[in-house]
């Protein structure tokens, strides 16, 4: 008969830490799954799933840039990633897409980022568990990782607004072609980033591809004043900027090009508003109309194209836009766009508008002129609002960045995270394919060999 001593009463009690796991979960009335099952749970999934996604979308790679109005392929231009770019692929190709979501997308964005956060904090497994501690600890540790996934999102898009970062850059293949934008601000715009001076402009642009840049901000002309001192003696020599100003015509914005150079009085004092008399007269002399660009977002009904040469109107269209709005309304409408360009005689173009936040370029207004890089900044200018008075549609084609359009449908709507994120994937290159899938397991070897060591401590305590 064995006999028991206080050693072994002691002992009894204690179980290990699988016997006190066993019980919590007979507790919960959970059953103990099969091995297979237990072994299936313990894949990573999410990193397998990425991973496999990325290597999907390369079946069904394009371009990460086309022609604006066909959707086609340039074979004049490219998009080149730098070096600096590609070792954190992974996370520039989001803040990229980030930049160039339209108003309802970063909605639909933010509600899917903050219901997944809910399905993952209920999910029937964690919540079982977490059900086990005090209501008042599960409350406030709820309330602190909800706090911190909000600060990690307002984080990410400060992030893509405001932190410099390497930009993905448009080369052209065609010498006698130049990459223009044709609305830009700077900081004295009432609505312009403070510190955005003329030459981080400048940088900017040459960073994103640009070769020539209209300064057109809101009532005021100081950024055009600080930025033509500062201009390359020939266009070949560096990104050039040219004048321009934002007025309202007829209930909305159009920008004049070259304004305050060519053409100074067709405004009132404040520079606001455009002056129809004056806008009457100007347009009388023949090759030297003011050249109009109609602006988006716009009541596109109101746009009011000129008659011919020696008549006042809007000369030229964005078919992109760089605010969020913008981008909104220049691909729900594209082909209400496309079409008044080709009815009213109206050049296609492409303005940043960003005000100096984001560092992703929209798209680029791309003009064919031979020896335009040995031409003075005003020769240049002169050029381009030539080839756009009597050009019309011809004169002009857009490369734009491909991002998921935001559509009109509701399905859309309620898709629109995944639809972008997808078709971010299908614009990868090979290489940034690899450093996709390099960073991926990376950080998955880190989360594992942290969650070993996690356990392994617990063991032993």
């Amino acid at each position: 008969m064995r006999v028991t001593t206080p050693f072994d009463l002691r002992v009894v009690p204690h179980a290990s830490s699988s016997s006190s796991r066993s019980s919590a979960s007979a507790r919960r009335g959970d059953v103990e799954p099969p091995r297979a099952v237990r072994r299936l749970r313990r894949l990573p999934w999410l990193p397998l799933g990425l991973t496999l996604l990325v290597a999907l979308s390369a079946l069904m790679a394009v371009p990460p840039i086309r022609d604006a109005a066909t959707g086609g392929v340039l074979d004049e231009a490219r998009l080149v990633i730098p070096a600096t770019y590609l070792v954190l692929s992974p996370l520039y190709d989001v803040l990229d897409t980030l930049t160039l979501l339209s108003v309802r997308q970063h909605v639909a964005v933010l509600v899917t980022l903050l219901l997944l956060w809910a399905i993952w904090r209920a999910w029937p497994r964690r919540a079982a568990v977490v059900s086990e501690r005090p209501l008042g600890r599960r409350v406030a540790r709820e309330a602190g990782l909800f706090a911190g996934c909000l600060i990690g999102i307002v984080g990410v898009y400060a992030l893509m607004a405001l932190v410099p970062r390497p930009m993905a850059r448009l080369v052209l293949t065609d010498l006698d072609v130049l990459a223009v934008d044709v609305h830009a601000h700077t900081q004295y715009s009432h609505d312009g980033r403070d510190g955005w001076t003329a030459e981080r402009l400048r940088r900017w642009a040459a960073d994103g591809g640009y070769d020539v840049v209209y300064v057109s901000d809101h009532r005021t002309l100081e950024g055009v004043e600080e930025a033509l001192p500062n201009n390359p003696a020939v266009a070949g020599q560096g990104t050039v900027l040219l004048p321009a100003l934002e007025v309202v015509w007829r209930g909305e914005r159009v920008n004049v090009l070259s304004f305050g150079s060519t053409y100074a009085g067709i405004t009132d004092a404040a520079l606001r508003d455009i002056d129809d008399g004056s806008l009457r007269l100007a347009s009388l002399v023949r090759g030297k109309e003011p050249v109009l660009v109609q602006t988006v977002p716009a009541d596109l009904a109101k746009v009011a194209g000129h008659a011919g040469p020696g008549t006042p109107g809007v000369r030229a269209i964005e078919v992109v836009d760089g605010s969020p709005r913008g981008l909104g309304q220049t691909r729900r409408q594209r082909a209400r766009i496309v079409r008044m360009a080709d009815s009213l005689g109206l050049a296609l173009v492409a303005g940043s508008d960003n005000h100096g936040y984001g560092r992703a370029a929209p798209g680029w207004t791309l003009f064919r002129a031979p020896g335009w890089r040995n031409a003075a900044p005003v020769q240049l200018a002169e050029e381009l609002e030539r080839q756009i008075r009597y050009g019309g549609r011809a004169a002009t084609r857009v490369a734009e960045r491909r991002v998921a359009d935001p559509g009109d449908s509701l399905l859309q709507l309620v898709l629109a995270a995944p639809i972008a994120f997808w078709r971010m994937l299908t614009t990868l290159s090979l290489e940034q394919r690899l450093m996709w899938v390099i960073w991926t397991w990376a950080l998955t070897l880190v989360v594992v060999t942290w969650r070993v060591g996690r356990a392994r401590r617990a063991a032993r305590a």
